[in-house]
């Protein structure tokens, strides 16, 4: 029998990357932070996302319908902190956000951010799991190389490497 602490120890050692999950209810922006925010299909082009269901804005994000994800580059490591310990609409101040098709918050310095709609939700024990169908994604030029990590229970920036390919010669 694996230990509850053993698996939170264990998913301690996996990074994942820092994204706000955003709503509008009632003209009131809603929203929480991320890391499990996988891909899912490309056709259609498409998102899964876990969201803990004692998360302060989870039951809005599935009343709506529609979310915003948006993935922090280290660039906004402040906001991120600011983000994670804020409450309510107070959560959003301090950086620029954009709507798009759904009306979901996206952060305008993101790396890059999803505009999308609730397609299924699935029980995941103390999480819903969400498919999300993307409508829009914002691809700036700006920090499109950058990403915030958490892991170890703390941020962790993370800049591109250059590689060497080695040149390969078939005999």
């Amino acid at each position: 029998m694996i230990r509850p602490d053993d698996f939170r120890e264990a998913m301690q050692r996996f990074a994942g990357p820092v994204t706000a999950i955003t709503t509008m209810e009632d003209g009131v922006p809603r929203g929480l932070m991320a890391t499990a925010v996988t891909s899912l299909s490309a056709e259609p082009p498409s998102l899964v996302v876990c969201i803990n269901k004692s998360a302060s804005a989870h039951d809005a994000i599935l009343r709506q319908g529609f979310l915003g994800v948006s993935v922090l580059p280290d660039t906004l490591m402040a906001f991120a902190s600011h983000f994670a310990r804020a409450k309510g609409a107070d959560r959003f101040e301090g950086a620029l956000w954009c709507f798009q098709e759904t009306g979901a918050p996206l952060l305008a310095g993101a790396s890059v951010a999803f505009d999308c709609r609730i397609a299924d939700t699935h029980d995941g024990y103390s999480h819903t799991i969400v498919v999300a169908v993307i409508h829009d994604i914002l691809l700036p030029n700006d920090n499109a190389d950058r990403c915030l990590l958490w892991h170890r229970k703390g941020f962790v920036k993370v800049s591109p490497q250059e590689t060497e390919v080695a040149a390969t010669s078939s005999l």
